[in-house]
């Protein structure tokens, strides 16, 4: 495939849209909106896949246009909308385009009868565009504008049912909360390019490769020496400069990527539709900070203190969500905060340099994270907006399809071993512990790691204490208070029932039971969903010299290298626009996983490798056998167990009182203040200028008595005024003027 088709990547979603609101216009054709942003994303797939096969191991740098250009006085300031192309792109692109496509064709019959249907779909284009254009980009601008993109598109699909007043605030916090966190980002894209002249990743990255020694300066050339020239001039004039970058950088990964304090907007972003809790949680906006730090590694490596800082906060990330996932009822809520656990693995692995890890455990939690959200949907589909465990109980005997397919992606998530979660995140964990026991190493990465350990037991146990509560036991439940309302009775679309997700659903409505999905079009993407979840991890295991297989060879070829990637040459085009083309080899260690050389650690008489892979399986096996005992078996012991943590219970339910503890600090300080400037605009500004707009209406008053219209009237003003001017005059001259000389 010639690559420069690859640039229709982001734009077919986004033609998607187009079509939606086309079909909006007219109601009978509102039901083809669906499959409109369905071939579009399946198009976007295809091409990605075409581009894996035709790009190989090289680089390339596809522009399309310039973009900005601003003059100064020290030069010019431009910009391109371009697209750089390598192996972590291509990565990414198949999670996004793959995952996406397959969870927009579970919505096209999950929504089916929403009266919001077209415009949904346009939502969800747009949020694939901007995601598409945030992993594409080929420079800091551009990844800022998909970055920004997809914050709009989440607030939009969040608060979809816009008169519900949960999803609306949940929609503003999710908004608000990704503004810190964008604001922290975008004064470290400022600082990069003070440093380095450039926001082009074919510059940044290989001055910043070439600081670290890890190519050789020498090689540099172009645009690309003056970004190592200008950093290192910078390094030496202000050293402190590109040691803080790294950690504005990281502010923005957190907020987007839903890391400690700034997660709190992730759990509520279940308000929207199910099939955007799915999106937005497995595939797309919260992978964005960990893309990014991958994207930027070489960045973040030059302060010796920001890696450590993103492993700390990823590691006590997944401890602390997994503690609160384990005692909430709500079931998407408990698959939220596993998101938002499972994010903090990732962040570890970045943080130790296990990038390859972080990646794959990325792919991996796209498809079981996304499975396991989806059958949630089928629960809630079949239950009128039910989501309550403990009312629902032995659903496995009316919904087997859902039963056997979540169990898929529970299994994947407690990293079973053999499924697809063991492998990647097995490689984070032991990364950590390893990195943490070699001679020389930070003992902190050990800690961490233990941390993740303990994580990955709640882990288990809040997963399957899911499934066994909704699919096994007596078949007991409570339906929920979903109102299925005529989509026909609203001809503008923007009325919807009261339940949890608010669908109209209308080829359902008249269920009065629980009952099984479709197969065509819900439970068929679940398959393939629970596929990946099972067998994806295979990807990560290396067969031949490589050690970490398909992906290992991916991330090894990309800038998220920790051991750098030499970039490729540049090439000039009769138009003058920059392009790329195949460079040579890496310089490398092995890859993202194996950025320094590895010391073979030895645990009881055995590996390290190998003794990980033992307390995996028992955390997995243990964690399974105790929620089945609690949650099946004797299910009247989890609520003992429960009364006798007592406060400590209470205090993981309500979430570490993180949310109150917001409001205290946050919310009501700048409430009290947006009321205070509101008296003060209301009172004192709208009073004085309320006083000098009344000032001229009385002086008019005043005066109005004097246009009478009489002429004798206006004699007696002339001579009155004459009077007064001739007093003045003979105020300011002659013997009055002496008068006032000696005060009189």
């Amino acid at each position: 495939m010639n690559l420069d088709w690859a640039i229709w990547i982001p734009w077919l979603p986004l033609i998607g849209t187009v079509i939606c609101v086309i079909c909006s216009i007219a109601r009978p054709a509102r039901q083809y909106a669906s499959w409109a942003v369905v071939a579009c994303l399946l198009g976007s797939f295809g091409l990605t896949v075409g581009t894996y096969f035709s790009l190989g191991d090289s680089v390339r740098d596809i522009i399309a246009f310039e973009w900005l250009r601003v003059n100064h006085t020290n030069g010019a300031f431009s910009t391109v909308f371009g697209y750089y192309l390598d192996s972590l792109t291509v990565v990414m692109l198949l999670v996004v385009t793959g995952i996406g496509t397959l969870i927009a064709t579970y919505a096209a019959g999950y929504m089916k009868g929403d009266r919001g249907y077209a415009r949904f779909f346009a939502f969800v284009g747009i949020f694939i565009f901007a995601m598409t254009t945030l992993v594409m980009a080929d420079n800091l601008v551009l990844l800022f504008l998909g970055w920004e993109g997809v914050g709009l598109a989440s607030y939009l699909l969040i608060g979809f049912y816009y008169k519900k007043p949960s999803a609306v605030a949940a929609a503003k916090k999710a908004f608000i909360v990704n503004r810190i966190g964008d604001f922290g980002f975008a004064l470290g894209i400022f600082a990069i390019y003070y440093a380095f002249g450039s926001v082009m990743y074919a510059d940044i990255i290989p001055a910043a490769q070439a600081m670290l020694g890890q190519i050789p300066h020498e090689m540099l050339t172009g645009s690309t020496l003056d970004a190592y020239n200008s950093a290192m001039a910078m390094q030496e004039a202000w050293p402190n400069l590109l040691l803080v970058t790294p950690f504005l950088l990281m502010i923005g990964a957190f907020g987007k990527s839903a890391q400690l304090p700034l997660y709190v907007w992730l759990p509520d972003a279940m308000e929207g539709p199910t099939p955007v809790s799915a999106l937005i949680h497995a595939a797309t906006m919260v992978t964005s900070g960990v893309y990014m730090i991958a994207r930027l590694i070489a960045i973040f490596e030059l302060s010796p203190y920001a890696l450590p800082t993103v492993a700390t906060v990823g590691g006590i990330t997944c401890f602390f969500a997994a503690t609160i996932a384990v005692t909430q009822y709500d079931i998407k809520r408990v698959f939220a905060y596993s998101t938002v656990s499972q994010l903090g693995y990732m962040f570890l692995g970045v943080g130790v340099l296990c990038t390859t890890g972080a990646v794959f455990h990325l792919m991996t939690h796209a498809f079981f994270k996304a499975l396991l959200f989806l059958t949630c949907g089928n629960v809630m589909h079949a239950m009128a907006g039910q989501l309550d465990l403990r009312k629902m109980s032995g659903m496995g005997r009316i919904m087997p399809a859902t039963k056997w397919l979540m169990l898929c992606g529970c299994l994947a998530l407690s990293a079973v071993p053999l499924t697809s979660g063991f492998f990647s995140k097995d490689l984070i964990l032991y990364w950590a512990i390893n990195s943490g026991m070699q001679e020389g190493g930070n003992p902190l990465f050990l800690w961490l790691g233990v941390l993740g350990l303990v994580a990955a037991f709640f882990t288990v146990c809040y997963a399957f204490r899911v499934w066994f509560r909704v699919f096994c036991g007596p078949t007991e439940y409570t339906m929920g208070d979903e109102v299925h309302e005529d989509p026909d009775a609203d001809p503008y679309g923007d009325e919807h029932g009261h339940g949890h997700d608010q669908a109209g659903h209308d080829e359902h409505a008249h269920h009065h039971a629980p009952h099984e999905m479709p197969w065509l079009p819900m439970n068929a993407p679940l398959v393939v969903l629970a596929l990946g979840a099972i067998f994806a991890g295979w990807l990560g295991v290396g067969f031949d010299a490589h050690a970490h297989g398909w992906i290992g060879n991916m991330i090894e070829h990309s800038s998220a290298n920790p051991a750098g990637y030499v970039p490729p040459i540049h090439l000039t085009q009769p138009h003058g626009l920059p392009v790329m083309g195949p460079g040579p080899a890496s310089i490398h260690a092995g890859g993202g996983h194996a950025a320094h050389a590895e010391h073979h650690v030895m645990v009881m008489g055995m590996s390290l490798h190998w003794f990980m892979n033992l307390i995996s399986a028992l955390i997995a096996g243990g964690g399974i056998l105790l929620a089945w005992y609690l949650h099946l078996v004797n299910r009247a012991a989890a609520a003992k167990l429960r009364s006798a943590l007592g406060p400590l219970s209470n205090l993981l339910y309500h979430k570490y009182y993180v949310d109150e503890l917001y409001r205290a600090m946050f919310v009501l300080p700048l409430r009290a203040v947006a009321w205070l400037m509101y008296y003060f605009d209301h009172y004192v500004i709208d009073g004085i200028i309320a006083v000098i707009g009344v000032a001229p209406k009385i002086a008019g008053r005043l005066v109005r008595p004097t246009q009478s219209g009489l002429l004798q009237g206006y004699g007696v003003g002339m001579l009155i005024g004459v009077t007064a001017i001739l007093i003045l005059i003979l105020m300011s001259t002659g013997p009055f003027a002496i008068l006032g000389w000696f005060g009189w």
